[in-house]
């Protein structure tokens, strides 16, 4: 089988099954699993899959850059950030992640709603520079620029300080086998940082990350108290999803 015919093949696979075991591509194709995972090597690094033990994830399509993101399923991270502030108890201190879906939930926050917000990103801050109620608070540190967060040694020094309700984590992929992870490892040592600092942390999951992958982990659904989702319940990731995590169902 030419390579070309080979990529295809397990292109098609994930597109398909929404994974890919190179123990049984090897077999389809009668190959070595070295030649499968030099394959999954190469698509990896044009970016059309996320190589993982065993295999291979479709890549999560919020590595996009911060402008790119923004218009990635707007409604369904509406419905998302909606289910967040239903979340938000009245006097409550809240952490908002990063990212567009954050900016969402700082976007619907009630006027009438009275709490406390602290946050590492600047976009997130100036959304709520308006509300009447909302005291903010921003962590400082170096910008990444992908998410327009604070990252690296100053914020999660500032980050340790703190103390809060609840945290909205945002990802950028969910997947019932390779769990909570996003594409840099600063900004995964600083969601970890902030999830301990939160009484509970809810993972903001709008249906593109489900059942996608990135290559850093964040932290163990067990350290959440669920993933809120605007996915379709029925689908198979999703059920799966279910049986390590509460799904918070964000459809209306």
């Amino acid at each position: 089988m030419l390579a070309a015919e080979r990529r295809d093949h397990l292109l098609a696979t994930l597109r398909r099954d929404g994974k890919i075991v190179a123990k049984t591509a090897a077999a389809e194709l009668g190959l070595s699993e070295d030649s499968i995972r030099r394959d999954l090597r190469e698509l990896a690094a044009e970016g059309l899959c996320q190589r993982v033990y065993g295999g291979a994830l479709p890549v999560s399509p919020a590595l996009a850059d911060y402008d790119g993101r923004q218009g990635v399923e707007v409604a369904g991270k509406r419905l998302v950030a909606a289910a967040a502030v239903r979340l938000i108890d009245p006097g409550s201190t809240v952490v908002l992640d990063g990212g567009t879906t954050a900016l969402a939930v700082a976007s619907l926050l009630p006027e009438a709603l009275r709490c406390t917000v602290i946050t590492h990103s600047p976009t997130v801050a100036a959304a709520l520079v308006e509300h009447p109620g909302v005291d903010v608070f921003i962590l400082g540190g170096r910008l990444f620029k992908h998410s327009a967060v604070a990252s690296g040694a100053a914020a999660v020094e500032a980050a340790q300080r703190i103390s809060a309700d609840v945290f909205f984590l945002g990802v950028t992929g969910i997947h019932p086998d390779a769990g909570l992870t996003t594409g840099d490892a600063d900004e995964a040592a600083m969601k970890r940082v902030l999830a301990s600092r939160a009484a509970d942390t809810y993972v903001l999951g709008s249906s593109e990350k489900i059942g996608a992958a990135s290559p850093y982990d964040v932290i163990g659904f067990d350290a959440t108290a669920g993933v809120i989702t605007d996915a379709d319940p029925g689908s198979d990731v999703v059920r799966r999803l279910g049986e390590r995590v509460r799904i918070v169902g964000a459809r209306q």
